[in-house]
């Protein structure tokens, strides 16, 4: 039986190449952006539902999955890839700024599992997939508030793991490093309103890489597709999916400073437990 994909953010970047490699799969699809107008794979089928999403609305989240299923009646695979970057100190970033991030990256996030779970459930299977970031394992300079809301991801998603697998459905969250899409240009990539010197020599050089590596990213967004088309054929898939080798540079380094960080401070860790005679 085919499978259904559902992908949100799938008019351009990763989510439109994971749209194409989906139909070339074989497998039906049902691709949303904020208008359905964007979406353009060149083909005309009717493996393909093209949507109209604000995954901020709880309603028309719920809209999608019921269109999905007069169509298809099944959902297989959710790609939740929809959101945006903010590239900006923490103090640079304003209040209206940052929530206006979470209500795509993470809120908008929740209203596609609330919404699609139900028929998974239903199914006793299915296979979650959210598109995190290097920014959502390890922050840095500039990409703090991003990071938090991939830090957001993470953590949901490793619940969900827990969560699913005694329903028989999956829960993966993908960390991309860097594609060659348009993410580090102003389509994807906001960056904060205020800018104050005293990050000139942080994340200032942040701003001035992303402006340099536009477009000269190591990872390729049609492997990145394929990568997701062969997770999904694995019984036991993993929770976490490092794609692109910065990615898998940079979560060796992390987590070995966490480790040499942690032995270091051991006894100071530890010095706060009830000794065993207290603890009788």
């Amino acid at each position: 039986m085919k499978r259904t994909w559902m992908v949100t953010g799938a008019s351009r970047g990763l989510g439109a190449k994971i749209a194409q490699a989906v139909l070339a799969d074989g497998d039906n699809i049902v691709a949303t952006a904020r208008n359905k107008n964007s979406l353009h794979y060149g083909v005309d089928t009717p493996a393909l539902l093209a949507f109209s999403l604000d995954v901020t609305s709880e309603e028309q989240t719920k809209a999608a999955v019921q269109a999905a299923l007069d169509r298809f009646g099944h959902i297989d695979v959710l790609v939740n890839n929809a959101g945006y970057g903010l590239l900006g100190a923490i103090e640079e970033s304003s209040a209206a700024e940052v929530e206006a991030i979470y209500r795509t990256n993470v809120f908008g996030l929740l209203n596609m599992v609330r919404a699609v779970l139900p028929v998974m459930r239903k199914q006793q299977s299915g296979h979650i997939l959210n598109v995190s970031s290097l920014g959502g394992y390890q922050a840095s300079p500039g990409w703090g508030v991003y990071g938090s809301t991939k830090f957001a991801v993470e953590g949901l998603t490793e619940a969900l793991y827990e969560e699913l697998k005694p329903l028989g459905i999956h829960a993966t969250v993908i960390e991309p490093g860097f594609f060659r899409t348009d993410f580090m240009d102003g389509s994807s990539l906001h960056r904060t309103e205020r800018q104050i010197p005293d990050y000139a020599t942080t994340v200032g050089k942040t701003r001035s890489f992303a402006e340099a590596n536009n477009g000269r990213q190591l990872g390729d967004p049609a492997r990145f597709a394929q990568a997701l088309l062969r997770l999904v054929d694995f019984a036991d898939p993993p929770l976490r999916l490092p794609l692109g080798r910065d990615a898998v540079r940079r979560i060796a380094s992390k987590n070995a400073f966490v480790a040499q960080e942690a032995e270091r401070w051991k006894t100071l860790s530890e010095s706060t437990d009830l000794t065993l005679g207290e603890h009788a």
